[in-house]
């Protein structure tokens, strides 16, 4: 099949998947095209049938298009790829405005190649974005007029539902997926520098949006430092960083904190790590918790959204209800404390994680594709 991809090319859960997904595709035979403003930060270097077509946001060309309208030039470009390439399918990540673009270009080809729609829905373009009064409608109309919608948890599924009704719509569940040839455990667990000898190395990767409550990271990782040497590293970046700075100073844990900034792999700082923490508000999945997971680190999180449907309390990792700081932190220091206990837990990670391997849920995709073609 010959198949395009759209999806937000930058940090993220949503960008993670479709790209890792496009990836998958292709090595299953697949010509897969992605289709944005930007390379997606998963893309790195060739890859044999993958094509990347960069949608043009040059500004400033006419004076009347102050706020350039990129909406318009991305149906535009998926059109043009998907002609030009026969296109099979568009598969877009992320409701808004991806759905809607697709369900332009698709509208544009009718009369001349009949190219099919499948939508993946991935959380906040459900849970913040699309239910603003200023989306909702087009949110709505843009799910229901998809040949097919997936969501990435049962939890997300419901809130849709919930949410938004779409009657006239089968919400398929295709959870996340990790790839394993990537993530997977490593022993023993050298620091390479990255934290002195006898410190527990403590995680955590996200966008470090509100949602994601980092300065409850730092709170954590406060509590163990407490009972124990440790250090944090902060992977990503985003506008709660500086808050989170902040925070480790006024805690006095600053030195043993490293902010990492973004980076494209992440796999072999997971694989060192003793805890990842991720106390986020709400989570429609949990990608980061689940490749932590599959890298033989136990998780501490939070009982919010799709995450108990990854994470089994006490076995897996660990949950607690938002914002239950002192909760997560005292677990936290308990289980690191006992390696018995900690090797159990990681092991019963990685067993979970490979429920939710490639090989298993890719060609939930492919037979969807199927599916929507026939």
């Amino acid at each position: 099949m010959k198949i395009g991809i759209t999806c937000y090319p930058t940090y993220g859960g949503s960008g993670a998947l479709a790209t890792e997904l496009g990836l998958e595709l292709a090595r299953r035979g697949h010509e897969v095209h992605f289709i944005a403003y930007a390379s997606p930060f998963r893309l790195r270097g060739y890859a044999e049938r993958v094509y990347f077509h960069e949608v043009d946001t040059v500004t400033g060309r006419y004076p009347l298009f102050e706020h350039y309208p990129y909406t318009l030039a991305l149906a535009s470009k998926q059109h043009e790829v998907a002609l030009r390439e026969h296109l099979d399918i568009l598969h877009v990540h992320y409701a808004i405005p991806h759905a809607t673009t697709a369900w332009i270009a698709r509208e544009m080809l009718q009369a001349e190649w009949p190219l099919r729609v499948i939508t993946t829905l991935h959380g906040t373009d459900i849970t913040l974005v699309g239910q603003e009064s200023s989306f909702f409608a087009i949110t709505k109309f843009s799910i229901e007029r998809s040949d097919a919608v997936t969501a990435v948890s049962k939890y997300l599924r419901d809130e849709t539902l919930r949410a938004f009704g779409c009657a006239n719509s089968d919400i398929q569940v295709i959870p996340n997926f990790v790839n394993l040839e990537e993530y997977h455990p490593v022993f023993p667990k050298r620091r390479d520098g990255l934290a002195p000898e006898g410190h527990k190395l403590i995680t955590h990767v996200s966008n470090f949006r509100e949602v994601k409550r980092v300065k409850d990271v730092v709170r954590v990782f406060a509590r163990i430092r407490r009972a124990m040497p440790a250090t944090l590293l902060m992977i990503g970046d985003g506008p709660e960083r500086e808050d989170a700075e902040h925070e480790a100073r006024e805690l006095a844990v600053a030195d043993d904190v490293r902010f990492l900034g973004r980076l494209t792999s992440v796999a072999e700082l997971l694989q060192k790590s003793d805890l990842f923490v991720l106390p986020t508000q709400a989570e429609s999945f949990g990608l980061a918790a689940l490749e932590a997971m599959a890298c033989g680190t136990p998780v501490v999180s939070t009982r919010a959204g799709g995450l108990p449907e990854v994470v089994v309390d006490g076995v897996s990792g660990i949950l607690e209800p938002p914002g239950s700081v002192e909760a997560m932190g005292r677990r936290a220091v308990d289980l690191l404390r006992d390696p018995v206990r900690h090797a159990a837990m990681a092991a019963a990670a990685v067993a979970r994680a490979q429920e939710f391997a490639a090989d298993k849920v890719v060609p939930q995709y492919e037979a969807l594709y199927r599916s929507v073609l026939s």
